[in-house]
């Protein structure tokens, strides 16, 4: 879990978010900070080595009837996939919200992402039926 932002986690994560989607603007330092001060959210990392390799980020929320917790931006750099990078990364992001009260966690990946619906669907969690909305606030 890094705690101050430096070049190196900056270089890293955009280079992984643009794995996860090209279409992504990659994160900024100043937006790195604000998101390393946040007391609900955990940005974990992977290294092989000295090399980030792979990142996901674990929010836990209060709601009306009890906390939750959402996983996003699971990426691991191309390099180190299928090595179970991915599933080490998800295992934690689960334990540290285990850890915080949390009784749900979910996540959401694109269907055209076949092994992390494959590891996901391996490690219990359910596909859902329901109707994601978004509105983009500009």
């Amino acid at each position: 879990m890094p705690t101050e932002v430096t070049p190196e986690l900056v270089e890293a994560l955009g280079r992984l978010v643009l794995q996860l989607n090209p279409n992504l603007a990659t994160p900024t330092a100043e937006h790195l900070r604000v998101l390393l001060k946040d007391p609900g959210a955990t940005l974990l990392i992977a290294r092989d080595g000295n090399e980030i390799v792979g990142t996901a980020m674990v929010i836990v929320y209060p709601t009306t009837l009890r906390f939750e917790s959402r996983i996003e931006d699971v990426v691991v750099d191309e390099s180190a996939r299928g090595r179970g990078v991915g599933e080490a990364l998800v295992r934690e992001c689960i334990e540290l919200a285990r850890r915080r009260g949390a009784s749900i966690v979910e996540l959401q990946t694109a269907r055209v992402r076949v092994a992390a619906n494959r590891l996901y669907e391996r490690m219990g969690f359910e596909r859902r039926e329901s109707n994601p909305y978004r509105m983009t606030l500009r």
